[in-house]
């Protein structure tokens, strides 16, 4: 799926892309968050508010022209901050997001929407209450190990099929997004952006599996339970007299050669960073090192191997196409840029506009507040994407790991779920939130409108989390 880098440092970062370890240096014209007003935020609002309406009130104008609506919000952000704040600083801010964090980001999730567009699980299920529910559980699970963006892109398509005879299934999909997409990369770094920034900071790779899994379980428990029940309901009451057009057949997987290239693309994410050999250079003030270029470059060619080696076949059978991970590309786009200086605000800390949200996080004795820890993380996971902030709360724990992870512990383990599960209470929580909604939608499958979405994760999600509160923080 948020920096004085945009966005990017967040969704980039978040895919374990790009985590910068060199610091700008004296010079560098970047957003000063301190000398910024609550006015720099409008575009973000306006963005996420064209996400939102626009869809409703004018679907053709929005399906036709959603990219240069997403291109005139960061065009707002751009023109005046190269008016007010020069050129340079604009530039520098559009060269740091492409290079840091929106190409490392978009490469990132193209190789992980192709290879698993190349895995074709032949065979149907029958979408019953039990199967469904197997479905997700499996889909949670695989998410700690694979990313949340390759399990749910990996298991969308057959969850899709098996309920292509179901007339109430809209409840499927925004279920299979709180739990495969979000709760399930709760298990290692490399389920969730957020957990994998962590790791690159110092967080031990197995520190989650630990400190998390009774969170996650509990979530993931409450949310089946949930689910077979509503599941069930609809089944029953459905009296099953839609024809399946897919009906049920033994099930078989294709396209092995992909698995493959995914173990490839998580070895290559992980390498990139576990492996500093210390080289690097500089683009316009831009510090680049050499194992993330090294890393995007290996991504774009197991792109390639996929859509090489893969047969067209698999991928029509899939219902495989570009549109899904063009709308990604062209939304998130205006997003990062839009959120540059929210994030801009919001790391300047106690100086900048926003500094009443940071002061609740420390109580009278200067201790850490777990409560507002999770709450303020996990709100703002759920608009500013839950890779930056997650960052953004780690360093005002005081981001240093051996700390976090032992003495503050509780701390640490308040931000990492914050930001995994509340990435779910909206599509622009987790970048997988909104590629399942685009895919489901390919598919002639009307989801929920934002708000609507949003209704469905307040009823649900926001329960849960007050529960987690009690028990864990």
């Amino acid at each position: 799926m948020k920096l004085g880098r945009p966005l990017t440092l967040g969704a980039v970062l978040a895919l374990g892309l790009a985590m910068p370890a060199l610091a700008a240096g004296p010079g560098t014209p970047a957003i000063d968050g301190r000398h910024l007003d609550l006015s720099w935020m409008l575009p973000f609002v306006g963005i996420l508010l064209s996400i939102a309406i626009m869809p409703l009130v004018a679907p053709y104008f929005w399906h036709h022209h959603f990219g240069k609506v997403s291109a005139a919000w960061a065009a707002l952000v751009i023109v005046p901050l190269a008016a007010l704040h020069g050129v340079p600083t604009a530039l520098y801010e559009v060269v740091h997001l492409l290079l840091l964090d929106y190409i490392p980001f978009i490469v990132l999730l193209t190789a992980l929407f192709t290879v698993t567009g190349g895995i074709h699980i032949r065979g149907n299920l029958h979408g019953s209450p039990s199967m469904n529910t197997a479905l997700l559980a499996i889909g949670t699970v695989l998410a700690g190990w694979m990313g949340t963006t390759g399990a749910s892109m990996l298991l969308i398509r057959p969850v899709i099929r098996a309920n292509d005879d179901r007339r109430h299934k809209i409840h499927v999909f925004v279920f299979f997004i709180f739990l495969v997409s979000n709760v399930g990369g709760a298990l290692t770094p490399l389920g969730d952006p957020p957990l994998f920034l962590g790791f690159l900071k110092g967080v031990s790779f197995f520190w989650t599996t630990e400190y998390l899994f009774s969170e996650m379980l509990l979530c993931a428990i409450v949310l089946l339970t949930l689910f077979y029940a509503v599941d069930s309901y609809w089944y029953r009451k459905e009296g099953r007299k839609k024809p399946d057009p897919t009906p049920e057949s033994p099930i078989r997987i294709e396209g092995g050669v992909n698995i493959i290239l995914l173990a490839v693309v998580v070895g290559i994410v992980l390498a990139s960073g576990s492996w500093k050999p210390g080289v690097h250079f500089t683009l316009y003030h831009v510090p680049l090192e050499l194992q993330h270029v090294l890393r995007d470059l290996a991504l774009i060619a197991v792109i390639g191997l996929s859509l090489k080696l893969t047969s067209r076949r698999i991928r029509t059978d899939n219902a495989f196409t570009w549109g899904p991970m063009a709308e990604v590309a062209k939304l998130f786009a205006g997003i990062f840029v839009t959120i540059a200086p929210a994030l801009a605000i919001l790391r300047a800390g106690s100086d900048g506009v926003l500094a009443p949200l940071v002061s609740l996080v420390t109580g009278p004795d200067g201790q850490p507040l777990n409560v507002w820890y999770f709450w303020l993380t996990g709100i703002l996971s759920s608009f500013l994407d839950n890779a930056p902030t997650y960052l953004v709360f780690f360093n005002l724990a005081g981001g240093d790991p051996d700390l976090l992870m032992g003495a503050l512990a509780s701390t640490l383990a308040a931000i990492s779920c914050g930001a995994v599960f509340m990435g779910a209470n909206t599509y622009i929580g987790n970048a997988p939130n909104f590629m399942v909604k685009a895919v489901v939608e390919e598919a002639g499958i009307r989801m929920p409108s934002f708000f609507g979405y949003m209704g469905w994760s307040c009823a649900i999600l926001l329960p849960l989390f007050v529960l987690l509160t009690f028990i864990f923080f």
